[in-house]
């Protein structure tokens, strides 16, 4: 017979490399060379990974907040459901299953396959062999068991840390400083937006700690020192490769390159710095993977679980103690989208929506300190309120943004995500079992 809830089998150090496994992916070796870019001189380089790293930790330590006090597998959709109501969560659970977290799953399986090419030669149809055989591997790991996906996030979490620290230490040795004048962008408002747009994206995923928060042990005090760990150890991570390969970034043949920092490894590790760099790249990407599969589908499982989505979606595998079908369902589209090639523009047109519902999250923590100030909060957020002001003004901005940037892409998107509600009203008119008494 299947559990009513799934166990509490996660650890400080499980919680810890989710964060991190989720957050470093590739970003960190393409994103570089975008934000020197923008920027005019190494320490705004530097000042904007510093402070797109604190505008991150603002926003957790919000999360840090609302998983301790409501320890709730599905995490993101549980703080939606309680500060604004059902239709919200729902169109949040609708738009991470459709498109925001199974088309980001699709890219991670589809840039693995890529840069596997690298190190393996492999045919067209090959790589889209390796992106099916990705989704599945890594699938079936987390269907098996919470415990085997968390001990292959640790694994590929320390194997990626450990890589890239030492590509940082190599760059420091290897790199000869910047001489003579460098080519430098002018700074403006508009450099500095985008550096900030695109180090964000480097910092996303942070968000999924909170997914399976119903699954650690002791969670008012592991979830906020795991965020707080993880994402202190991802800005420490970031400013090192930054500070490390600052002379190839400042030159005007690194500057504005995404393959800044793979051109200027080449430079020190000569003939096996394809195969180092490659081996790094495809660990990182490999623990985003695992680390996403393992957390989202819960959101689909707490769903389910309030009635508002297929009864199966709630289904606890009775040996595995695992969502089950939420695993499966999630793994089968992520390989549509992967295959078809539709999660590009999937992904274009809806990313955007990732920063509004996460945005909307974080001002969860002060809509229920006015509407449930009776809940037991064994941790409060630092610098409340204007820690998590200060992320929903970025989350506004950076959503602002994307809008005057792509107006038609944002309106499909938004269209693909409000396309939720006739089915959240079709579903809320359908019989379903107590969900009530299942929330937090």
């Amino acid at each position: 017979m299947a559990a009513a809830e799934l166990a509490r089998r996660l650890g400080l150090l499980d919680a810890t490399a989710l964060v991190v496994g989720v957050v470093v992916g590739a970003g960190i070796f393409l994103t570089p060379g975008v934000v020197a870019g923008h920027l005019a001189a190494p320490g705004w380089i530097l000042a904007v990974w510093a402070l797109t790293g604190l505008f991150t930790l603002a926003g957790a330590l919000a999360f840090a907040e609302l998983g301790a006090m409501l320890p709730a597998t599905g995490g993101q959709y549980v703080f939606l459901r309680e500060a604004y109501g059902p239709l919200v969560a729902f169109l949040c659970g609708w738009a991470f299953l459709v498109v925001i977290w199974t088309g980001t799953l699709a890219a991670l399986a589809v840039a693995f396959a890529e840069h596997l090419v690298h190190v393996v030669p492999i045919s067209p149809d090959g790589r889209t062999l390796v992106t099916v055989a990705a989704l599945v591997m890594f699938t079936a790991l987390n269907y098996y068991g919470v415990r085997p996906g968390a001990w292959t996030q640790n694994l590929l979490t320390t194997g990626k840390l450990a890589l890239i620290v030492a590509l940082a230490m190599a760059a420091w040795w290897g790199l000869p400083a910047a001489d003579g004048p460098q080519t430098e962008a002018p700074w403006s408002w508009r450099g500095l937006m985008l550096a900030l747009v695109a180090c964000s994206w480097t910092y996303d995923g942070w968000q999924a700690l909170s997914f399976v928060s119903g699954e650690i042990r002791r969670p008012s005090r592991a979830i906020p020192r795991a965020l707080l760990l993880g994402l202190g150890l991802v800005t420490a991570l970031y400013l090192a490769v930054n500070a490390a390969f600052l002379p190839a970034l400042q030159r005007p043949s690194g500057n504005g390159a995404e393959r800044a920092i793979l051109s200027a490894a080449a430079s020190f590790l000569g003939p096996g710095a394809g195969a180092f760099v490659s081996a790094a790249i495809l660990i990182s990407i490999a623990g985003a993977l695992n680390g996403g599969i393992l957390a989202c589908p819960r959101i689909y499982f707490a769903q389910a679980r309030d009635g508002l989505f297929l009864r199966r979606f709630g289904e606890i595998h009775p040996r595995f103690q695992t969502p089950s079908f939420s695993l499966l369902f999630q793994g089968v589209w992520a390989g549509v989208l992967a295959v078809s090639g539709t999660f590009e523009t999937l992904l274009t047109y809806t990313m955007f929506g990732n920063w509004i519902f996460t945005g909307l999250a974080v001002g969860a923590v002060m809509a229920l300190r006015r509407k449930r100030p009776d809940l037991d909060r064994p941790y409060r957020t630092w610098g409340y309120p204007v820690t998590p002001l200060i992320y929903c003004a970025l989350s506004l901005g950076l959503v602002a943004g994307t809008i005057a940037a792509q107006p038609k892409p944002s309106l499909a998107g938004a269209a693909l995500i409000l396309s939720g509600v006739p089915v959240y009203f079709l579903w809320r008119r359908r019989p379903h079992g107590p969900s009530a008494e299942r929330r937090a």
